[in-house]
């Protein structure tokens, strides 16, 4: 069978408390909490990147599973990682000793945890040579933030984290399912860093006009085009996810999404039939890119919301735009 064995994740001591982000924003606090839906999010400190927090919620399951027998190891968090141009997948095959293991990465921001997964079981399901798929993903975003740019309002949110997820043909704990995936390239141009790349290489007007932070260079425009489609979509990767995999809506016991705002996320679970005690929202973590389902996979099975049989979604959305999502089955 195969399905996702282990979950694990990596939070950074330093804690940043919805009354400091208020202070550096200058929104009101209450309004982080109740509309961000933020109570506090967790920062690294400067010596540690994207690549270090992915190997150290590696290092969790490899505790306990041996780094040998792991055939493939994947890098699906963000983009924004040590250095440009870069496989940040190498440097994490090597120092989590999975020599037997080749390497590569995936990258559609936000979105990514359940492409990976549904990549991962696509790869054990063709090619009988792989057994063990560790996944791998850290997120330093909280740095390409601009809390002085009010276009760049909705990414205050932005954390980060490591987190870590072992897929084998062996799998006790559970099943993955099927997957549904929407993309709209119509968003592509909406949120981006706009230099550093080849259409502003970097240099000293980049850094001047601070465009080397992540930006929203049409919010009203983004808004008016996105807020009629957004929930719509996550619904409907969520019910086709489930309908592909022989099951319906009526059968979701616990949703596992990115963090968004508040509002979006109750609105998400209503039309999906769920209350919020069979949701994972990240409160006191924020939006860690493709981490937060992840993250949502790890504390539902800590918090003992998933019993033997139920299915759950891991959905997540990708600036760009993506939704995506991928149903599981429990098993214990």
């Amino acid at each position: 069978m195969i399905g996702i064995e282990k979950v694990s994740i990596y939070e950074p001591e330093i804690i940043e408390t919805a009354e400091r982000l208020a202070e550096k924003t200058e929104i009101p606090e209450h309004v982080i909490r109740d509309k961000f839906g933020l109570f506090e999010k967790r920062i690294a400190p400067e010596t540690m990147h994207a690549s270090d927090l992915a190997i150290a919620a590696g290092k969790k399951i490899l505790q306990e599973v041996d780094p040998k027998s792991i055939d493939v190891v994947i890098y699906f968090g963000s983009p924004f990682k040590d250095y440009q141009v870069w496989t940040a997948s190498s440097k994490i095959q090597y120092e989590l000793g999975t020599v037997n293991a080749y390497s590569f990465e995936m990258m559609n921001v936000s979105s990514c945890f359940p492409l990976a997964v549904k990549v991962s079981k696509d790869m054990l399901v063709s090619d009988n040579s792989i057994n063990n798929i560790l996944l791998v993903g850290g997120s330093k975003e909280s740095q390409i933030v601009n809390y002085d740019n009010p276009r760049s309002r909705f990414m205050f949110n932005f954390a980060d984290g490591g987190a870590a997820a072992l897929v084998t043909r062996n799998a006790t704990k559970s099943e993955i399912l099927d997957s549904k995936i929407i993309t709209d390239g119509s968003f592509s141009k909406d949120v981006l860093i706009p230099g550093g790349g080849s259409v502003h290489p970097v240099s000293s007007d980049v850094v001047e006009k601070e465009m080397h932070y992540i930006d929203v260079p049409n919010p009203k425009g983004m808004k008016e085009r996105l807020d009629p489609v957004s929930v719509r979509n996550f619904v409907s990767v969520i019910e086709q996810s489930l309908e592909k995999s022989g099951a319906s809506l009526s059968d979701l016991k616990v949703l596992l999404p990115l963090h968004t705002k508040k509002s979006m996320f109750n609105e998400i679970i209503t039309e999906v039939g769920l209350t919020e005690k069979q949701a994972i929202y990240l409160t006191h973590h924020g939006h860690m890119s493709a981490l937060d389902p992840c993250y949502g996979l790890y504390f539902a099975e800590q918090r003992g919301l998933l019993q033997k049989d139920d299915i759950a979604v891991v959905v997540s959305a990708g600036t760009g735009y993506t939704w995506a999502a991928t149903a599981i089955r429990w098993q214990k």
